[in-house]
């Protein structure tokens, strides 16, 4: 199965949006780097497109920021990691736009979709 073909094999609900979001429940780390100090945070995935996700952390972050995300997928897998910035915020609920610049970052993005895509909820 493509990636694509993987990516899109059940839709959750559709919107006016760039791409198609796919509810998630799965648990994600935020990592925050400033002036010399990293902080991380647990928080979830509540859904995922091709350009970005919803997750939800306790971390006091503000639209513009640029954020990590980082997925360990099941069985011992190394984690995948994307660089992100945040684009909304509504109480700890944030909406980030995953940046992939370069091909190492575009190559990590299409990881974390690929997994995170078999973690789609039905519904």
């Amino acid at each position: 199965m493509s990636e694509a073909a993987a990516f899109n094999h059940s839709p959750d609900y559709t919107s006016s949006r760039r791409w198609e979001r796919y509810r998630v429940n799965v648990p994600i780390r935020v990592i925050v780097s400033r002036a010399m100090k990293a902080s991380i945070f647990d928080g979830r995935g509540t859904s995922l497109s091709e350009g970005g996700m919803a997750l939800f952390a306790g971390a006091e972050l503000r639209p513009g920021d640029q954020v990590a995300v980082e997925f360990t997928p099941p069985f011992s897998s190394p984690p995948i990691r994307v660089d992100a910035k945040i684009c909304n915020r509504t109480g700890y609920h944030y909406g980030v736009e995953f940046l992939a610049v370069d091909p190492a970052q575009r190559q990590s993005v299409a990881q974390l979709r690929m997994h995170l895509s078999s973690f789609t909820l039905k519904a």
